[in-house]
């Protein structure tokens, strides 16, 4: 009863340190070192050391060799797509890619390892000393990374959905022997926002270069934190908490935040920091022991005697560098000086590899860069939103795109008509000609017949008229709203402005 009572006095504890209160004087007095570890499944058709499936969602235990069952006899064979795709990720994170390196056996025992060792690499790694630059609050902070190295991935532990978990534990071993590259971070992060930068920078160069497809559902992307305070000003590093199960950006931040603030509530309060495991629980949102790491785990690591030695050769190396795509920094750097499109467009643009490819596609297809940019923020992301569509499946081709913004540029019909064509190119597929044809949408009104409109909404709305004639500007918006409806969009908006300021003049 004593224990249980302890154990329900920490959980209260645990929780209301969730709702830690410590004043703005006391956190500015330190500082937090952040470094990220980050597993990235390597996008292979095959596993690393056998040829079994690297599918995700198939039948429990169907993908499965002896080899990555561990069974005994069984020797490994190295995945050359593997080692290509951690070079295309080094490369793209400014490693130095070491032409010799080679694979280790880390020893532990765990039901979900059943080799009883991981093949790793340890002292001499793929590639080292890279960087990466991540924008937080509109400055540029280099973040270094140590190492990329791979290894393959253990089975996967399953605790619920079946009839007795509550008292067995179920293993898949399908995801054993996936191929991992493993992304280890310096300790040079001071905030939550700056491990949450470099983890989305991260992310979004290993999607452009088609290394992982970074789906942190599926396990694909996992991230492991390292955390610790130091006094502001102080050089020596603190004692350092590992935080897991971060399966998601928002959990990271909140997670390191949480961290933080206990750190300091801790050394404030004259205790000390424990050398620790701890995991992340996201439906109470605060951390909890996982186990201790006063002493470094000995792993018993030693070269792996079923493996040679990886030799890259420097034509090798600068083959795949050349293969490399544009990333994400050089892609916007270049949209702003040949688009003429502001920085935040060309941020929004290169979300993603489709997303930049699409739009310049679109200006191929002959729209001017800021048309082809505006449409695409507004118009199409509303309609993929509103409809739940994937980009992937957008219905709506670049040439298809380009052709409705000529013709609204030929001035044939109105940007407020073309919205209509665009809904409707959306949902059938139809092309914006034929749409146009179909439903008469090519001819504008003329302006006698706008002037008729727009004096038929000034003499409604004296009100309005009166306060414009005293230097309500803002009110004139007013005025080109009501015309447009009234006019159903078909007005050349341009000739509306130059009527309505001849006639409320």
């Amino acid at each position: 009863m004593a224990s249980r009572a302890c154990y329900n006095c920490w959980l209260t504890m645990a929780k209301n340190a969730t709702e830690m209160n410590i004043a703005p004087e006391i956190l500015a007095k330190y500082e937090a070192v952040i470094g990220l570890e980050v597993h990235v499944q390597l996008l292979t058709q095959t596993k690393i050391f056998c040829s079994c499936s690297t599918q995700f969602g198939d039948p429990p235990n169907t993908n499965t060799f002896p080899v990555c069952l561990g069974l005994p006899g069984t020797l490994p064979v190295l995945n050359k797509r593997a080692v290509e795709m951690g070079i295309r990720a080094a490369l793209a994170l400014n490693c130095t890619v070491n032409e010799h390196s080679r694979f280790a056996r880390k020893n532990y025992f765990y039901p979900d390892l059943p080799k009883g060792y991981q093949i790793s690499q340890y002292e001499l790694p793929l590639a080292e000393h890279g960087w990466l630059d991540v924008e937080v609050s509109g400055e540029q902070k280099r973040i270094g990374i140590t190492r990329l190295h791979l290894e393959d991935d253990a089975a996967k532990n399953l605790h619920e959905g079946f009839s007795q978990s509550a008292t067995k534990g179920y293993i898949d071993y399908n995801r054993g022997g996936t191929p991992l590259a493993e992304i280890v971070s310096e300790p040079d992060m001071r905030t939550s926002d700056e491990a949450y930068a470099y983890l989305t920078t991260l992310r979004q160069i290993l999607l452009y270069t088609g290394v992982s497809d970074c789906n942190m559902e599926e396990g694909s992307l996992r991230c492991d934190a390292n955390v610790s305070v130091r006094p502001r000003g102080a050089t020596e590093f603190g004692t350092k908490v590992e935080v897991k199960n971060l399966n998601s950006f928002r959990f990271l931040q909140k997670a390191l935040e949480y961290e933080i603030e206990r750190h300091i509530g801790v050394i404030e309060g004259g205790g000390k920091i424990s050398q620790e495991t701890r995991l992340w629980n996201q439906n109470e949102n605060y951390t909890v022991a996982m186990r201790s790491k006063e002493k470094a785990h000995d792993y018993r690591y030693f070269p792996e005697p079923d493996l040679l030695p990886i030799h890259v050769s420097a034509a090798w190396r600068e083959e795949i560098r050349r293969l490399l795509p544009e990333l994400p920094t050089a892609k916007r750097e270049r949209f702003v000086s040949v688009y003429g499109i502001t920085p935040y467009d060309a941020e929004v643009l290169t979300t993603s590899r489709n997303f930049s490819d699409y739009f310049e596609d679109v200006v191929r297809g002959g729209a001017p860069g800021k048309l082809a940019s505006n449409w695409m923020q507004t118009e199409l992301i509303r309609r993929l939103n509103d409809t739940k569509t994937p980009f992937h499946a957008n219905p709506i081709s670049p040439v298809a795109l380009a052709e409705l913004i000529g013709i609204i540029e030929s001035g044939k019909i109105t940007a407020s008509v073309g919205k209509k064509v665009f809904a409707k190119m959306f949902d059938t597929g139809q092309s914006a000609a034929a749409i146009v044809a179909a439903e008469g949408l090519g001819a504008q009104i003329n302006d006698d017949a706008i002037e008729q409109a727009a004096r038929e909404v000034i003499e409604k709305n004296p009100d309005n008229v009166a306060k414009f004639k005293a230097g309500n500007e803002g009110v004139f918006k007013f005025f080109v709203g009501q015309v447009m409806r009234t006019t159903k969009g078909q007005a050349n908006p341009q000739a509306i402005n130059d009527i309505l300021r001849r006639l409320l003049a």
